[in-house]
């Protein structure tokens, strides 16, 4: 008989913490079969760590990779979306009698036709650009002409499209439970703030504002759907395959195993991409209602108008300060419109993670206003916080005459101060170091006066950022050696555009032995992938790489059976490098393909799954960014020429590719300081610039010198491959660096970004008037 086992069993089951994006979730994990070895600093590896260029590259640059608008079905047919041009009414005459029968229309949908859970065409209108109808013909061009066939008539009603209108006596309703988000405003406070401002040497108080940013991704958001029968596939741009599954499934009222989403390649999405929206509805609704595919992608208007966005914020801070530079105490009192919908997800936990400082108190009012609902965009209330708080340390360190790095060194935590928790890694103290090595930080004394035929000034700056990055459960991976040896990677995530593919398939290969080219992975299809989770917040290398690793050794170890015998050993006698079996200190060996051979037609699949986190750890990426500008006096113009970024993300897997990463993000962060902003008339409660003639963008024109490193090492603390996140730490720091640089050449802050020639100007002219 079994023996049975002392005590209580333990459970397979355990709850542990994930923060997604600044939200804490308590979530259920599976404890995994085991536990490997952490790679630690001193691992030697040779494949994990390598500049691998990504694997899919070929494709890309050779036109062969299917994004979304390349799907093709037989007899598809296209979908277009009719917008409101009001921002709040009632639709009081709906008219489609000669849309339909315009040449090469199929079907239209309108108020009513649509399931009450999909939450689409409602006779409320409560923000310009909401989806009124949709048409279905047999191109994108009947379907464009049908929608502006279709004769609509409003009902104009008063509307709020500014916090400050949102929140005043007697406002217009936004949503019937009131303007402003539940429970506001949300005040968080460590310590006794008054007392902190008493014991201050020095008070500065200061009011930022950040805009209204929009995505932008060069991708619009689109969906194709195709039934069989009572099965639906959902080929899908997004980043979350599994979770636009559940939510059509949800408001279609199938059973998950009826529902199948497909993503292969995605052109961005930056938050955007996190869930099914009004083109995955109408794709599935119209394909089920005439028995054919459909496709539905937004154009650049709706998709500018109607897909989220980066929420302005008014940020009024106060910091108290001894003279040597020693925080006392951090306020933010911040205002935040959403949109008509959204998430609590405000600019105010850097505040309270950042820096050593015993009283901080916060308070976030969150608006609902006539316009498109707020999504979460890299960095979602990290980098509004952070020109805020970014800022105002810059200001401060001027107002003590200390050095802005020296003032950050001075108030370095050891410690997560939000939680008093200890860091599972932080070389914030090595980013500066060698950040200001590599930029040449402090610059040189100069007198910055313009030439007279130039008229140009030069400045430098600097920001730091910290981002929680630690991913977490659930996620599951397979890996699976073919008879040939060739090996798969099999995972249900998603590559945004980061290289996940080639990610994971580099941890794979290291951890099984294999050859790196005989790897692949194979993601973005819910019916035939194991789970998990959206790639968001930075979190897919920390949360399915662990799971990857682990299938990888249960199927060495599997393949290690297999070849002892034939090499007349045991299994702890062997190790595996590029793809061949040896037997530790001796000349015996077989390549993997000589024991898949003789296995014949046996499958060796190893499984995975991404344990808990650590108990009581905060993990979090950290870093600075430096910046060098010049400003023209005389137009206002700035001109980013170089940024030096530094970063502690705990190992590396593809310097390449983080590389890319960290490059991307300084140049959204270059464009939210520079150029962004969704200009909304308060008059008419439109969007003024919903294209991208209008809506500025950094071009090649406007990339700087952009030179990136890491801080070498492994966070061994946070999981076994030691990796964090990098994706969204890269953009924190980038604008008030900028803004720091700017203020620093012509002598005077600017607390509104972006920074438009008309508000570098105005600033000169207050300076100099």
């Amino acid at each position: 008989m079994p023996r049975k086992p002392k005590g209580p069993a333990k459970s397979r089951f355990v709850s542990t913490v994930v923060e997604i994006e600044g939200r804490s979730e308590t979530r259920i994990v599976e404890l995994p079969a085991f536990d490997p070895a952490p790679w630690t600093t001193n691992s030697t590896l040779s494949i994990v760590g390598a500049p691998v260029p990504r694997m899919d590259a070929a494709e890309k640059v050779t036109g062969r990779a299917r994004y979304t608008a390349d799907i093709s079905r037989p007899s598809m047919l296209f979908a277009a979306i009719l917008r409101a041009p009001i921002a709040h009414g009632k639709i009081r005459s709906f008219d489609a009698t000669h849309a339909k029968t315009l040449p090469g229309v199929f079907d239209l949908i309108g108020p009513g036709d649509a399931p009450k859970k999909t939450r689409l065409f409602s006779n409320s209108i409560t923000y310009a650009g909401q989806p009124v109808a949709a048409v279905c013909a047999t191109s994108e061009a009947a379907a464009v002409r049908a929608i502006h066939a279709i004769v609509v008539e409003y009902d104009a009603e008063p509307f709020a499209v500014t916090f400050e209108s949102a929140t005043a006596p007697n406002a217009p309703k936004v949503r019937s439970t009131g303007n402003l988000y539940p429970n506001a405003p949300f005040i968080v406070a460590r310590g006794d703030i008054t007392a902190g401002l008493a014991a201050a040497d020095i008070v500065i108080e200061r009011v930022y504002h950040t805009p209204v940013a929009l995505h932008t991704a060069l991708e619009p958001h689109g969906a194709a759907a195709e039934w069989e029968g009572d099965r639906l596939t959902v080929w899908e741009s997004t980043q979350g395959i599994f979770r636009v599954r559940a939510d059509v499934a949800r408001a279609l009222d199938l059973p998950l195993s009826n529902v199948r989403v497909i993503k292969d390649y995605m052109g961005g999405g930056f938050g955007a991409k996190n869930s099914a929206g009004a083109h995955t509805f109408i794709a599935a609704i119209l394909a089920k209602r005439t028995g054919r595919a459909v496709r539905c992608i937004n154009d650049r208007e709706g998709e500018q108008l109607d897909s989220g966005n980066r929420p302005a914020t008014t940020q009024r801070v106060t910091i108290g300060a001894k003279k040597n530079g020693t925080l006392t105490a951090i306020r933010m009192i911040a205002e935040v419109p959403l949109g008509v919908s959204g998430w609590e997800g405000g600019p105010a936990q850097i505040y309270h993670e950042l820096y050593a400082c015993k009283n901080v108190h916060t308070e976030e009012t969150f608006a609902f206003v006539n316009s498109s609902g707020m999504q979460a965009f890299r960095g979602p209330g990290y980098v509004e916080g952070a020109f805020g708080l970014e800022s105002a340390m810059n200001e401060l360190a001027r107002r003590l005459h200390l050095d802005p790095l020296s003032l950050r060194r001075k108030n370095f935590t050891k410690r997560d101060p939000r939680k008093d928790r200890p860091y599972s890694g932080n070389q914030l103290p090595e980013c500066y170091e060698q950040g200001a090595r590599i930029f040449g930080w402090p610059p040189a004394a100069t007198t910055n006066k313009p030439s007279a035929a130039t008229r140009v000034r030069r400045g430098s700056g600097l920001a730091a950022q910290i981002w929680p990055t630690g991913g977490g459960p659930p996620s599951y991976a397979q890996v699976r050696i073919n008879q040939d040896a060739t090996i798969d990677v099999l995972a249900g995530t998603q590559d945004l555009g980061t290289g996940s593919r080639t990610i994971l398939a580099q941890i794979a290969a290291e951890s099984l032995g294999a050859k790196l080219e005989t790897v692949r992975s194979i993601i973005g299809d819910t019916q035939s992938l194991p789970y998990t989770g959206n790639s968001w917040g930075s979190m897919t290398t920390a949360s399915v790489g662990p799971a990857v690793r682990m299938a990888a050794i249960d199927v060495q170890h599997q393949l290690f059976d297999a070849a002892a015998s034939m090499l007349n050993t045991t299994p702890d006698t062997l190790e595996a490098r590029d793809s061949r079996i040896v037997v530790r200190d001796t000349d015996r060996s077989l390549t993997f393909a000589e024991v898949t051979a003789a296995l014949g037609n046996v499958v060796l699949v190893g499984k995975g799954s991404r344990g808990p986190n650590p108990d009581n750890a905060a993990i979090n990426t950290f870093g600075v960014q430096f910046a060098e500008v010049e400003v023209d006096l005389d137009t206002g113009i700035v001109r980013v020429l170089r940024i030096v970024a530094v970063h502690d993300a705990g190992r590396i897997i593809n310097p390449l590719l983080a590389a890319s990463q960290m490059e991307g993000g300084i140049l959204q962060g270059l464009g939210y300081a520079l150029f962004e902003e969704r200009i909304l008339d308060p008059r008419l409660g439109i969007v003024m610039n919903p294209t991208m003639h209008d809506y500025k963008i950094p071009t090649m024109m406007d990339v700087p010198m952009i030179d990136v490193s890491f801080i070498a090492g492994s966070d061994a603390n946070a999981n076994h491959t030691g990796a964090r996140g990098i994706a969204e730490p890269a953009i924190i720091p980038t604008a008030p660096a900028i803004a720091a640089a700017v203020a620093n050449a012509i002598g005077t802050e600017l607390p509104e970004i972006p920074l438009t020639p008309w508000r570098v100007l105005a600033a000169i002219a207050a300076t100099t008037g």
